[in-house]
């Protein structure tokens, strides 16, 4: 037997260094060629490796939210002697590469659940499905709730790119697991934590009931991976920027009208539109009468650049935490491609099929949080963005409308600026822009 060092490659743009945000492997543990050992956090993305041999490891080369170096040991193996000649530079021109995938951080798989359908019967009934080499693609919560529920996630059918695994393709497996006979004897050793956890809920407590045991204890969570780099952009935004917030109230009747109507003539669900490309549609014509608003800040040559190309960012709620993937040349779409375009990159960073260059170079962002909205909100600002128009709830209001009291759908925008380079007065006049286009839609289509 020989040693085998695989050596964090580099993950793109230069860098020098890489954050370990999650550990699937333990010093002592088998691991086969193209098993997926641990996550790295980049400044944009998280990467996840695979091992280029077949060993067991021996060494790690630190812990969660520890810095490593490009080229520095990241898993000592021990392997037989041929893979060891393959030498450790990983990622040379004759040695394996690491693989970097589409995902975010993963956690291990766990035991095998036993395949639904079967008989159950007693220790010479048929033995649970063993788990295949099939190498499981999905996102770090997915991973982190099969290996608490048992549950193994080589037999869970993904439907997601590449085959996946998302969300509603655990859920419905575990929905399944639920709805599968159980005989009494057999759930732990047939079906799991998760097929017995089912069953004792569906026979309920033995006994007469009880008062519920005080909760005690804490929990500590590491602040590492995406978390941190959320953490450190939000604190250097509030730090850096005094931000200027501006709500307005705009009466969306008429464009909620347009949206039904185009809505109607769609025959594919997937495509109807939301209100959001009729919102990015007018920002990026009243973008063009404020161009000091489509802008970013170099500190470090302390230079404004106003951009003549719109980079539509979009805020957007993942499993793992907010990320802001990017529609490019928003401002070159129309409004149906622009609905497509957010659609796409909203998925992308949903299922962490996402790039790193999907998720950088915005030049101003929308976030919404759709039916949770409210009434108003201070969203903070996207660095180096100079501003962010937030979307809140929309909801019918008794208002005066043409001399009568009448009932319109109503939304507020609520938007932040960064004081030091937009006006008080030119964020509230563009904001009006935008209220003056959704509230007559027909305006947003015409030329300039």
């Amino acid at each position: 037997m020989s040693e085998y060092t695989f050596k964090l490659p580099d993950l793109g743009e230069g860098m020098v260094e890489s954050e370990i945000a999650e550990w699937f492997i333990k010093v002592g543990e088998h691991v086969n060629e193209e098993d997926i050992v641990g996550t790295m956090m980049t400044d944009k993305a998280a990467v996840e490796l695979s091992s280029p041999v077949t060993g067991k490891v021996t060494r790690l080369g630190g812990e969660p939210g520890d810095m490593v170096a490009v080229g520095a040991a990241l898993v000592v193996f021990e392997v037989d002697a041929v893979a060891a000649d393959v030498g450790g530079d990983v990622g040379g021109p004759s040695g394996p590469t690491a693989v970097a995938a589409k995902a975010a951080p993963t956690s291990p798989t766990a035991d095998p659940v036993a395949a639904a359908g079967g008989n159950v019967g007693g220790p010479s009934g048929p033995t649970p499905t063993p788990a295949t080499n099939k190498r499981v693609v999905t996102s770090p919560a997915i991973r982190r709730r099969a290996k608490e529920a048992g549950v193994d996630l080589s037999i869970v059918q993904g439907t997601g790119q590449g085959g996946r695994i998302l969300r509603q393709d655990f859920d419905d497996h575990v929905e399944n697991l639920g709805s599968t006979p159980v005989f009494a004897g057999a759930a732990s050793a047939a079906i799991g934590p998760v097929g017995a956890a089912l069953a004792a809920t569906a026979v309920g407590p033995k006994g007469p009931p009880t008062t519920a045991t005080p909760a005690t204890g804490t929990r500590e969570i590491k602040v590492i991976g995406l978390r941190r780099i959320i953490a450190e952009r939000m604190a250097a935004s509030k730090r850096e920027i005094p931000h200027f917030a501006y709500v307005e109230e705009i009466d969306i009747t008429e464009v909620e009208a347009l949206r039904k109507h185009l809505n109607s003539k769609k025959e594919n669900p997937a495509e109807r539109l939301t209100i959001l490309p009729f919102l990015g549609m007018a920002l990026i014509k009243a973008l063009r009468e404020f161009p000091q608003c489509n802008a970013t800040y170099d500190k470090d040559r302390n230079v404004i650049i106003q951009h003549n190309a719109v980079h539509l960012g979009v805020a957007t709620q993942t499993p793992d935490g907010l990320k802001v993937p990017v529609v490019r040349h928003a401002e070159a779409l129309t409004l149906d491609g622009l609905a497509t375009e957010i659609r796409r990159m909203s998925g992308a960073a949903r299922d962490n099929s996402a790039k790193k260059d999907d998720l950088s170079g915005s030049t101003i962002t929308i976030t919404s949080l759709g039916k949770l909205g409210g009434i108003a909100s201070t969203p903070v600002i996207n660095m180096p963005e100079v501003g962010i128009i937030g979307v809140n709830r929309a909801a019918e209001r008794p208002m005066v409308f043409n001399g009568q009291i009448t009932v319109r759908l109503m939304m507020n925008l609520s938007s932040s600026f960064d004081h030091r380079f937009v006006d008080g007065y030119d964020a509230a006049a563009m904001i009006q822009r935008i209220k003056e286009m959704l509230e007559h839609p027909a305006t947003i289509f015409l030329p300039d």
